[in-house]
């Protein structure tokens, strides 16, 4: 159904645009167009191009405090990515209407940047761990019969892999812009020293922590994030899951888990109502354990990066929020 409506309005854009380009087309700017789907991609861009660079127009299409899990484009945002020369997108389930447009797209030479094969040596399938709430039953019997892996998405929140995606967006756009080459390898060499320099960071607070374990009581879009470092986890859903209501057992086992570790801090994300935690914290034997948050970067809005947010404060603030509950 997805797949029709796509192609509709695919098709209507098409012939909107064919006339709009023919009246502009002596006066269009000579610009490179960089779309990107979430807020980290739209950032390293900027990083890599410069914050002043006016010979790139750079658009990302998941903003506000949409995520990606349940963004639906518009057909203003299907013609930018039909027309983009550079497109650079996650690749994984939440993306599946891209496929669609791709094979309509305007501009036959897009540069076409899926990190999820660029990062394919690194990709992680979804995980289900002990405590933690699956899909429902009929969904689980389904998924196995099928035999369907589903890989997570969330590869953003790892700075390897922000680094290795960063090199790679930084070689395509010099494909494209030649002339701009030694801007562009110079302000990536700046950005790869401070991605170095805050994994460091995250390094030495993991060694340096009293405990290696978080408690999450929410989805758990971080598994990228505690893999680089060793850390353990146990969490109430899985990153990409839709639920939002935690079953008894899932809240008794979570509650367990608090009173084991005797945690100061439990988590929620940035976007989470702290029902399920306040329920864990109210249940359990340690009433004075807080609610802190950390954020999956991927409802980030341009008023915010607008203000100063970016990928490294934000994972700087993560990094933050790590130290209290591993302490």
């Amino acid at each position: 159904m997805k797949k029709n409506i796509y192609t509709i309005i695919f098709a209507l854009m098409l012939s909107i645009s064919f006339t709009a380009c023919n009246k502009s087309e002596s006066s269009k700017k000579d610009k490179l167009n960089v779309v990107c789907t979430i807020f980290p991609e739209y950032d390293w861009v900027r990083e890599i191009i410069g914050l002043d660079n006016s010979d790139i127009n750079l658009e990302v299409l998941v903003k506000g405090k949409v995520d990606l899990h349940s963004y639906q484009p518009s057909a203003t945002d299907i013609m930018k990515v039909s027309t983009a020369d550079v497109f650079i997108y996650i690749g994984g389930e939440s993306d599946a209407w891209i496929h669609d447009v791709m094979k309509q797209s305007i501009n036959k030479k897009m540069v076409k940047i899926n990190l999820m094969e660029v990062l394919s040596s690194t990709i992680k399938e979804e995980e289900i761990i002990e405590g933690m709430q699956g899909e429902d039953e009929h969904e689980e019997e389904e998924d196995i019969h099928n035999h369907e892996v589903e890989y997570d998405e969330h590869i953003w929140l790892s700075l390897r892999n922000a680094e290795v995606a960063c090199k790679y967006i930084a070689n395509e756009i010099i494909k494209v812009d030649e002339k701009n080459k030694n801007v562009y390898e110079k302000n990536l060499n700046t950005y790869l020293d401070k991605l170095a320099s805050l994994d460091l960071e995250y390094k030495n607070t993991v060694s340096g922590a009293k405990n290696n374990t978080l408690l999450v009581c929410d989805r758990f879009p971080f598994r990228y994030l505690v893999d680089d470092y060793n850390l353990n986890y146990y969490a109430a859903f899985i990153g990409c899951s839709a639920e939002t209501e935690a079953s008894f057992e899932t809240i008794a086992f979570l509650t367990k888990k608090l009173n084991e570790l005797q945690l100061s801090y439990i988590i929620t994300t940035e976007s989470a109502q702290p029902k399920i935690a306040e329920t864990v914290i109210k249940n359990s034997n340690c009433k004075n354990t807080q609610i802190i948050k950390m954020n999956s970067l991927q409802a980030v809005s341009l008023d915010e990066a607008q203000n100063g947010a970016t990928y490294i404060s934000i994972m700087k603030d993560n990094l933050s929020v790590l130290q209290k509950a591993l302490n």
